[in-house]
């Protein structure tokens, strides 16, 4: 079992290799642009058309403390650094999902769960077709 500094740590890269897929996307953007400039002879597109630094550094430094808030709140039941860096890496959708729960159970169960007892949206098995009355006995 990790102590909550390890998972802490270990969620704050989670939420950095995140982020640093987020920038290969835009990086990757740029270079396909410019690609299709130099193809077609037009002016190549700026570096800041595609990256904001200020901006994308503050996103990466947010996103880096919300997956090491995210991985320190669940401190409890992760259990390995795996799991550590999965929790980071998916702190900002984990925490909106916490956000919208008005429970804390709704927050543990997620989307699509059911309380013992709960009607069930999945459909009922089929009936044997009820026997006519006319029908001869």
């Amino acid at each position: 079992m990790l102590t909550w500094i390890e998972v802490t740590a270990c969620g704050a890269g989670g939420g950095l290799i995140a982020e640093a897929v987020v920038t290969f996307g835009r990086l990757h953007a740029w270079q396909q642009a410019r690609h299709a400039a130099r193809a077609s002879t037009s002016p190549l597109p700026a570096f800041g058309a595609f990256v904001d630094p200020l901006a994308d550094s503050l996103s990466a430094l947010f996103r880096v403390a919300l997956g090491g808030a995210a991985a320190w709140l669940l401190h409890a039941e992760v259990t390995g650094v795996y799991a550590a860096v999965t929790v980071g890496a998916s702190a900002p959708a984990l925490l909106a999902q916490v956000g919208r729960a008005s429970t804390a159970a709704d927050a543990l169960r997620g989307p699509g769960s059911e309380e013992p007892g709960e009607a069930s949206s999945r459909p009922s098995p089929p009936r044997a077709p009820a026997a006519r009355e006319d029908a001869a006995p």
